[in-house]
């Protein structure tokens, strides 16, 4: 279906036409005409899927078309990270090009100068907000921020704000909010919490869901069962035979995306970082760089999983196994966006053997292995992997190597211990031997004190006795 079939406005047909897009994704032909109707929607589908028109385009539509307010904010999207909001505005700017409606983005990580300008920005009224959910609460608390005209609130990657803890700060927004009101709900997965969130912000909500948790097919998995100490030698090998373009790789850590991204810089590659550490400018410039071409890699944390929207990435790396199955799916889905291809590849060590079997699970298939390089050593087989996480054979886990005790050692407690004093021979004695022992026989039965070696008594220089003693004398 394209776009034409269903928005009825030519300033949005316009702006389409420009952007080179023509038919609609599977979630924009169904979400599309139901937020139209003015239906209240919870909405699922994998990364890469084109949710973000699929809500932004109808809503455009509506506020093309007139009858809102031009002095207040009329659409409220919240999103979990400030990369995920610049991505929207970016898109919105594009789609409203040709059209008189205002959008403005607000997020945390910025200066004082730069919330003065968004407090003004917010008083004055603009017709979408795109806002992070810490930032908008802190513009409510100053005050002078009106939300009672709004007319559209949609979450963005709703079970990603939960998975963050934004779920009270969603409620008190949501509480500043008019009852009449069309709710829009985007989501990848829809675990419980999210079904909760949804009965108490939507009324009556239609469902749409479109390949709940499931990569794209365009994208080439693979995985590599190795050892820790072989990722990286393995890691610059696949980089040395496939000259890196547009490749992220994701680790579990900010300080090991930093050490990874040192040692990488260290084989000539282009590399940069992305994590939580870093202020806004440095953020943008490592994207901007990244988009540029002028960096060929890119090392991140799972900020990047979500959140941004660059359509030729040649190749995602988990270098370590997320902690969660569903994050698998978002970090490979920054691949084979835009109906082209992609591939991802991912290090699989003995220890996280167990999620690599959950994400398995969650894809109903298994991921090729790929074979590790001969000159790289050996490396544990999925078996092996298995019976190392259950301390089975294997290589030793190290964990419980420092925990084991060298053999034929005694505890230092025990060692220092004495062993029990035998009873002196008169304390066995028949009870009929009447016969009282002697003053020398009670001395050597008296057990001797045992001097603390620890602290040495001082000998006390000659001629200086105590006082008691020398009147003794």
């Amino acid at each position: 279906m394209t776009f034409e079939e269903i928005l009825t406005n030519d300033d949005v047909l316009d702006g389409l036409w420009n952007m080179h897009f023509d038919v609609c994704t599977p979630i924009q032909e169904l979400s599309m005409p139901l937020v139209l109707e003015g239906r209240d929607l919870m909405a699922c589908a994998q990364t890469g899927t084109g949710k973000t028109a699929a809500y932004l385009l109808p809503v455009i539509n509506m506020l093309a078309d007139g009858g809102y307010p031009d002095d207040a904010v009329n659409c409220l999207v919240m999103a979990p990270t400030r990369e995920l909001a610049q991505q929207i505005d970016r898109q919105l700017q594009g789609f409203a090009y040709f059209m008189p409606v205002s959008g403005m983005a607000i997020y945390g990580g910025t200066d004082g100068d730069t919330f003065a300008r968004e407090r003004r920005s917010l008083k004055m009224g603009a017709d979408v907000v795109i806002a992070t959910p810490g930032r908008l609460i802190s513009h409510l608390n100053m005050g002078g921020v009106d939300l009672s005209k709004v007319s559209f609130f949609i979450l963005d990657e709703a079970d990603r704000m939960l998975d963050m803890g934004f779920f009270d700060d969603i409620m008190q927004i949501a509480s500043r909010l008019p009852k009449e009101r069309q709710t829009l709900m985007f989501s990848a997965t829809m675990p419980p919490k999210i079904q909760q969130l949804a009965a108490k912000l939507l009324r009556d909500p239609a469902e749409v869901k479109i390949a709940v948790s499931k990569p794209a097919e365009k994208i080439k998995q693979s995985a590599y069962v190795c050892y820790e100490a072989q990722k990286l030698p393995l890691l610059k090998r696949i980089f040395k035979e496939t000259e890196p373009e547009r490749v992220i790789v994701f680790s579990s850590s900010k300080l090991k995306v930093r050490t990874l991204t040192r040692q990488l810089k260290g084989g000539r590659f282009k590399v940069a970082e992305m994590h939580s550490d870093l202020d806004q400018e440095q953020r943008d410039q490592a994207m901007l760089d990244f988009k540029a071409g002028k960096v060929q890699v890119m090392v991140a944390t799972d900020i990047l999983a979500r959140g941004i929207d660059i359509d030729d990435i040649q190749m995602v790396v988990n270098y370590d196994v997320p902690r969660e199955a569903e994050d698998y799916v978002h970090r490979i889905g920054r691949t084979a966006r835009a109906n082209r291809d992609g591939c991802s590849v991912t290090f699989v060590s003995p220890d996280e053997m167990f999620k690599m079997k959950r994400i398995e699970k969650l894809l109903e298939k298994e991921v090729p292995r790929e074979a590790i390089p001969a000159d790289l050593g050996e490396a544990p087989t999925d078996a092996e992997a298995s019976d190392e996480r259950r301390g089975r054979g294997g290589k030793p886990r190290r964990s419980n190597d420092r925990r084991r005790k060298p053999a034929g050692k005694k505890p230092q407690a025990k060692a220092n211990q004495q062993p029990q004093a035998a009873a002196p021979e008169t304390a066995q004695a028949p009870a009929s031997e009447t016969q009282a022992p002697t003053a020398e026989a009670q001395a050597e039965a008296k057990p001797k004190k045992r001097r603390n070696h620890r602290h040495p008594r001082r000998k006390k220089p000659a001629g200086d006795a105590p006082q008691s003693e020398q009147k003794q004398e």
